[in-house]
């Protein structure tokens, strides 16, 4: 039986960003701190914080989330949700496109509430002005009428807590981030960690997998839980047609080599990105735009999907001049590496 993807399949399958195919992840999010899997450090502090402000009766102090996209932080607001016993509102930093949109959320809550915005970096500049009042003195100002006749409304607000998402923190204005109260990244998982989170889905869904299974599709999943259980759904269905239903090692390799996922993770994006710069720039210094153009991919997709992945493996760096492949990269792509030109660090 022959089944073959078309390369839009195999790009797809290691993105960080939400599919279709993605719409039951909810299902599989954990409900509470105890059953949340890695993050240690994130985690720990935000026991504290949260058992403090449950202690004093408050509502917790606002929270900023950062770090690559699938690492869980929608998850987190929900946990944060839970065991601070609230309820969550979830909107997008893009879908509060005019002031009064974010008034109506704010309005809206009760005490205590959680407002969760996702992308909290592509907020509306007039919409953020706003929101300063609101995350300081638990009020919004309001301007009622035009011109000369204009006034000025104080409406006050319950005590909420603002929980923020972002990968690109950096684009957070300065005084929008020093309102936050508690800032928490989240860092690439590690094999042992999505091992388990493996495991874990695959009880959830009704999967049989072994450790070796689970291991060899968590060490193909940079470092992503997302990318973890969209993996566990493709491999199932290479078990059941191929292999009575049960994924072990070699089950796993087949199918996951099959969807041009190898052994390190890398796709056949990856690989296209890392062979550009080998090929047409000898190694580097290539600029983003220019290497975008290249292989033609949108710039801010390589930035924050690729690249972070392939940084922290150590087949790609960067500097002032641009992008240069590494050693490693050469030999996992089994070309022979000449060394390259100086670069200015």
């Amino acid at each position: 039986m022959s089944i073959s993807f078309s390369g839009d399949e195999e790009h797809i399958v290691t993105s960080t960003t939400i599919l279709p195919e993605d719409s039951n992840e909810g299902s599989l999010r954990p409900r509470t701190l105890n059953e949340y899997i890695g993050q240690s450090k994130a985690k720990d502090n935000l026991s504290v914080f949260i058992k403090a402000a449950k202690m004093r009766s408050e509502p917790l102090d606002h929270v900023l989330l950062h770090g690559p996209p699938g690492l869980g932080k929608t998850t987190l607001a929900g946990i944060i949700s839970n065991e601070m016993g609230v309820n969550m509102r979830i909107t997008s930093g893009p879908a509060i496109e005019k002031p009064g949109d974010l008034a109506a959320l704010l309005t809206n809550l009760q005490e205590n509430d959680i407002l969760f915005v996702d992308e909290i970096h592509r907020l509306n500049r007039s919409v953020e002005e706003i929101l300063y009042p609101a995350m300081e003195d638990y009020a919004i100002d309001i301007i009622i009428g035009k011109g000369p006749s204009a006034n000025s409304i104080r409406l006050d607000l319950p005590k909420f807590t603002l929980i923020g998402a972002t990968t690109r923190s950096g684009q957070l204005t300065a005084p929008l981030r020093d309102r936050f109260g508690v800032t928490l990244r989240l860092e690439l998982y590690d094999p042992d960690e999505l091992t388990q989170i493996v495991e874990r889905s695959a009880g959830i869904l009704g999967i049989e997998i072994d450790r070796e299974g689970a291991k060899e599709i968590a060490c193909r999943s940079r470092g992503t839980p997302r990318i973890a259980n969209r993996l566990l759904r493709r491999v199932r269905d290479f078990a059941q047609v191929t292999a009575g239903g049960k994924i072990d090692k070699k089950v796993a390799d087949e199918a996951l080599t099959r969807l041009e996922v190898d052994k390190q993770g890398l796709d056949s994006l990856d690989k296209r990105m890392l062979r550009s710069i080998i090929e047409f720039y000898e190694g580097g210094p290539v600029g983003l735009d220019t290497l975008a153009a290249t292989i033609n991919e949108e710039a801010v997709t390589l930035e924050d999907v690729y690249e972070p992945y392939l940084l922290q493996q150590g087949f790609l760096t960067r500097t002032t001049r641009g992008r240069c492949v590494t050693k490693k990269a050469y030999d996992h792509l089994g070309i022979e590496y000449l060394g390259q030109q100086q670069i200015d660090m």
